[in-house]
C-alpha cells in the first residue's frame, strides 16, 4: 500500500477496519481527509488517489472508465489487508460499486460493505440527469462548481497556475465518468448501503429500488439532509452514517 496512492490521513496502528474512500468528479484524496475526525474507534480512514493527481500528479490520467476502475481495483486490494468498507460518492459511488463487483467476480478479498453516496443506481445507464457538471461547459463554469462544492482549498483559489491544472484534472474526470457504462449483471454481494439527500434533484424519486435489485445480499438507503453533498454538518461527519462502521445512519 502505496502512500501517494491509498492516502491513510492518520494511520490507527490498532485498527479493526479501514474505510477506503473513491473520489468524486474533480475532486482527488484530499476530499475526504477530514473525515479523520468522524472516524469511529477503531476504524482507519484511507482515500484512494487517482493517476494525474496529487501524489500521482506525473502519472497520465485514465483515459477511459475502464482503465480508472483497474487502477482502483488494484488501490483498493492492496488496501485490503483489514476488513474494509468501501465507499464512493456521485461519480464515486459508481465506481466504488464497479470495483467491488469486480473485486467479488475475481474472488476477492471483498469488502465487508459497500457505500455509495449521491448516486444514481448504474444500471439506469449514463443520462443527462447525471452528466453535471458538463463537458461543454466553460473554464469559468467548472471553477463555479468547484468553488461552490468546496473543492478547492485556498492556495489553489490563490493561484491561477493551480487553478488551471484544477479544471484540467476536472475535464479528465468528465471525459472518464461520460465513458461509463454498466457491466451487465454485475451486482454485489457485499451488504449496499445506498445514502442520497433529501433536496438532491440530480437523484431518481426510484433510487432505492433501482438500487436494490443490484444488491445480492442485504441493501439499506438513507436519506440524509441537503442536497448532492447534503448538509455541511452532515458531510464533515458522513463517516457516523455508514452502518458498517458500527455507527448506523441516525
Amino acid at each position: 500500500m502505496q502512500d501517494t496512492i491509498v492516502v491513510r490521513p492518520q494511520p490507527v496502528p490498532d485498527a479493526a477496519q479501514r474505510l477506503v474512500c473513491l473520489g468524486f468528479c474533480g475532486g482527488g484524496a484530499g476530499s475526504y481527509l477530514a473525515w479523520t475526525e468522524a472516524m469511529p474507534p477503531g476504524a482507519e480512514l484511507a482515500a484512494v488517489c487517482y493517476p494525474g493527481r496529487e501524489g500521482r500528479f506525473a502519472e497520465d490520467c485514465a483515459r477511459d472508465w475502464d482503465e480508472l476502475a483497474e487502477d482502483a481495483v488494484t488501490a483498493v486490494l492492496s488496501a485490503a489487508g483489514l476488513p474494509y468498507v468501501l465507499f464512493g460518492h456521485s461519480m464515486g459511488g459508481w465506481m466504488a460499486f464497479d470495483v467491488a463487483a469486480r473485486i467479488e467476480e475475481r474472488g476477492g478479498p471483498a469488502p465487508a460493505a459497500v457505500v455509495v453516496s449521491s448516486a444514481n443506481a448504474p444500471s439506469r445507464g449514463l443520462t443527462p440527469q447525471d452528466m453535471f457538471p458538463a463537458q461543454h461547459q466553460s473554464d469559468g463554469e467548472l471553477m463555479d462548481w468547484m468553488r461552490e462544492f468546496g473543492l478547492l482549498p485556498g492556495h489553489v483559489l490563490g493561484d491561477p497556475d493551480l487553478c488551471e491544472i484544477a479544471v484540467e484534472l476536472m475535464r479528465a474526470d468528465l471525459r472518464v465518468r461520460d465513458s461509463f457504462y454498466h457491466r451487465a449483471g454485475a451486482t454485489v454481494r457485499a451488504p449496499l448501503q445506498v445514502l442520497t439527500g433529501a433536496v438532491d434533484e440530480v437523484i431518481d424519486p426510484r433510487t432505492a429500488q433501482q438500487w436494490r435489485k443490484l444488491a445480492a445480499g442485504p441493501f439499506r438507503h438513507d436519506e440524509l439532509p441537503g442536497g448532492h453533498f447534503y448538509t455541511p454538518e452532515v458531510w464533515q461527519t458522513l463517516p457516523s452514517r455508514i452502518a458498517a462502521l458500527g455507527t448506523p445512519a441516525a
